[in-house]
This record gives C-alpha cells, sequence and structure tokens, in this order.
C-alpha cells in the first residue's frame, strides 16, 4: 500500500464486480418474464454460475470466457430474456490479456449459437426469434467491452515500457558510475599500493639475505600491502561484475582458492558428491560466499590454514562450508560485518540457509546450504 493511499486488493474487486454482476442478472432474468419450474431453477443456476465465474477472469480469462458464453446460451435456451453482461465482463478481461483473436472468434461463435438455440428452444416469429437472440448480446455492447478491454491493454502495455524505461536508465546510470569509480580506484591506488608491496618485499627479501632481524615494522608493511592489493583487486572485481561480464561461479572456485594460498596461509579445496550443473544465481552465490570468507580469514583471523568444502548434495541441494584455525573463540559471538549481512542476505534471496560461528575447538565456519531447484 502506498504512503496516505488505501489499495484494494484485487481479489476483492474480482469478488466484488463477480458478485454485483450476479446480482444483476439475477434481478434482470427473474423480474421479467421467465419460465417456472424446473427450467426457471436452471436458468437461474446458469445465470449465477456466469456471474461468479468472473471472480477468476484475471487467472484463466479464456476459461471465464467460454463458461460465461456457455451460460449464456443455457440461459437463453431455458426461456431467460436477459443481456449477457457476464459474457461482456469476460470479453473486456480476455482482451485485456491480449487475447483478442481469440476472444472475437469465440464471439462470433456465439452469435450463431444464441441464434441456433433461439430457432431450436422457442416458437414464434423467425425475426422475433433473431430479435430475441440479437437482444440477448447486443453488438454495440459486444463492441464496447472489446474496445474497452483493448485500450486498457494498451495503457497498461505503455505503462510497463514506461516502467522497464526507467528501470533501464536507473540501471545503465548505475553501472556507468560503478564503472567510473571502479576507473578512480584504479588509477588512484593500484599504483601506489604495488610500489608500497614492491619496495617491502624487497626490503625484506635484503634484510634476509644480509642476514640481519627484519623489523616487525617492515614485516607489517609487508603483509599490509599484500592485504590491500588482494582486497583492491576483490573490490575492482566487484564493481566490474555486470551482467554482461561472463559471472565467476563454481567453475572459478579452483582458481579463487589458490589465490589466497600465501606463506602464512594455506588454503584447499575439497569437491564431495557428484558435480553438476547447477543454476547461475546458484554458482555466483558460491562462489562470493566463499570470497567472503576467505577475505575475512586473511582480515581478521591470523589463521595458518583454511579450508573449502563444496558438497553436491542430492537432491537439489549445493553446501559450501569454509573453516579456519584463526584466533575466534566460543565467546562472544562476533557481531556480523558487512561481508557476513551480504551473504545472508544473498542466501536468503534464493531460499538457502546460512550459518557463521566460531567452532567450540577454535576457529571459525561459514556453512551455506542453497537449494538448486526452482531457482534460474
Amino acid at each position: 500500500m502506498d504512503k496516505g493511499r488505501f489499495t484494494v486488493p484485487a481479489e476483492v474487486t474480482q469478488w466484488a464486480t463477480a458478485l454485483g454482476v450476479t446480482a444483476l442478472l439475477l434481478g434482470t432474468g427473474l423480474s421479467g418474464p421467465h419460465p417456472s419450474g424446473g427450467r426457471a431453477l436452471l436458468g437461474s443456476a446458469l445465470l449465477a454460475a456466469g456471474g461468479l465465474v468472473l471472480a477468476a477472469r484475471r487467472r484463466a480469462p479464456l476459461v471465464v470466457l467460454a463458461v460465461t458464453g456457455l451460460c449464456a446460451v443455457g440461459h437463453l435456451g431455458a426461456g431467460f430474456d436477459a443481456l449477457a453482461v457476464s459474457y461482456l465482463v469476460a470479453v473486456y478481461g480476455a482482451v485485456r490479456a491480449g487475447h483478442r483473436t481469440v476472444t472475437l472468434a469465440v464471439s462470433v461463435g456465439l452469435l450463431v449459437a444464441l441464434h441456433l438455440t433461439a430457432l431450436a428452444f422457442h416458437d414464434g416469429n423467425p425475426r422475433e426469434i433473431v430479435g430475441q437472440a440479437r437482444n440477448t448480446l447486443e453488438l454495440a455492447w459486444l463492441i464496447a467491452a472489446f474496445a474497452a478491454g483493448e485500450a486498457v491493454r494498451q495503457a497498461e502495455r505503455r505503462a510497463d515500457e514506461a516502467e522497464r524505461t526507467r528501470e533501464e536508465t536507473a540501471r545503465r546510470r548505475a553501472d556507468d558510475e560503478r564503472l567510473r569509480i571502479a576507473r578512480e580506484l584504479h588509477d588512484s591506488l593500484t599504483h601506489q599500493i604495488s610500489v608500497i608491496k614492491v619496495q617491502s618485499e624487497v626490503a625484506v627479501h635484503v634484510a634476509r639475505r644480509r642476514g640481519e632481524q627484519v623489523p616487525e615494522t617492515l614485516l607489517a608493511i609487508q603483509e599490509a600491502g599484500r592485504e590491500a592489493s588482494r582486497e583492491l583487486r576483490a573490490t575492482l572485481e566487484v564493481l566490474r561484475d555486470d551482467d554482461t561480464a561472463p559471472p565467476r561461479g563454481l567453475d572459478h572456485m579452483n582458481d579463487l582458492v589458490k589465490a589466497f594460498q600465501g606463506p602464512d596461509l594455506e588454503t584447499t579445496l575439497t569437491v564431495e558428491g557428484h558435480p553438476h550443473e547447477v543454476p547461475a544465481a546458484v554458482s555466483r552465490a558460491a562462489y562470493r560466499i566463499v570470497q567472503e570468507s576467505l577475505t575475512n580469514v586473511t582480515r581478521h583471523a591470523a589463521a595458518t590454514t583454511a579450508s573449502v568444502l563444496v558438497d553436491y548434495r542430492p537432491p537439489g541441494a549445493l553446501a559450501i562450508r569454509v573453516d579456519d584455525n584463526g584466533n575466534a573463540t566460543a565467546r562472544p559471538v562476533p557481531t556480523p560485518g558487512l561481508g557476513l549481512l551480504g551473504m545472508r542476505e544473498r542466501v536468503t534471496a534464493l531460499g538457502g540457509r546460512l550459518r557463521a560461528e566460531p567452532r567450540g575447538t577454535g576457529g571459525f565456519t561459514v556453512q551455506a546450504e542453497l537449494p538448486t531447484d526452482g531457482v534460474q
């Protein structure tokens, strides 16, 4: 519901229309001349059915069109002489849904059926009988219903196209801004960080070759340079990752795990189950979860080992687990950061589950289970 505006649910509107048409049909049909006995009961039931079925006109417009048409023929055959209001509403709904050709064909067939029904079940002057059938479904009302449905359909189509254009424009602007930021970061930071990283590594190497003790500050600069370089590459990869670029997923998992391998961190990848094709969204989510988890390990855990497990579980599930032997303790549980929050949102959006917590034996575990059925 929009702020300050009350919106009536579509189901309520459909049922209100159906009940209103039903009341109109019964009131019109029973107030004028009509047969008695079993034919009256049958005709009334058909009138009510033709009105109530309109509640499903959004979900099944062609079915409703056929049912209301049959009800119109049936209650004319039962001796009623009433305007087929329910069929006109069904015509409007079917044309609005885009079924113009089918609606036109069914309407022509219904006109023929009404005339044949009038001739078969009513005695009297043929002209009066044809007039009775024509009055049951006036051509002018039928054309009006058809035109109204087409007008609303065109208006909705234009509104949808305008909305898609706005979304595409906003997405294009966001992509352009993301790429601009990536270029700025690359131009302003990549060179400086590379210089710091190379110079610190050279200094450490020279000091060790001379047999000198490497200062802790120099080692800290070397490690900070490595971490800054990794983070910058990951950030630029995310900023440049759009729908037109080949997405990274399970096929790139081995390269991802190896990228975090270093002198102070040993990383391993294990694949269990029978690898098979999974939806692209699940594959990308698995890659991002492992990437963020290993990034957190290098930043915060002070770990020496990190293991990644990819488990293809039947039926229809993919499990991801990242363990490290860092300095996480059982209490207190760390406050979720933006990285963990992003992982949780990504997993939840796919209908999966995420668990991230310290292990009792030390270290930290990130475990995600992603469904592979019903995901695009």
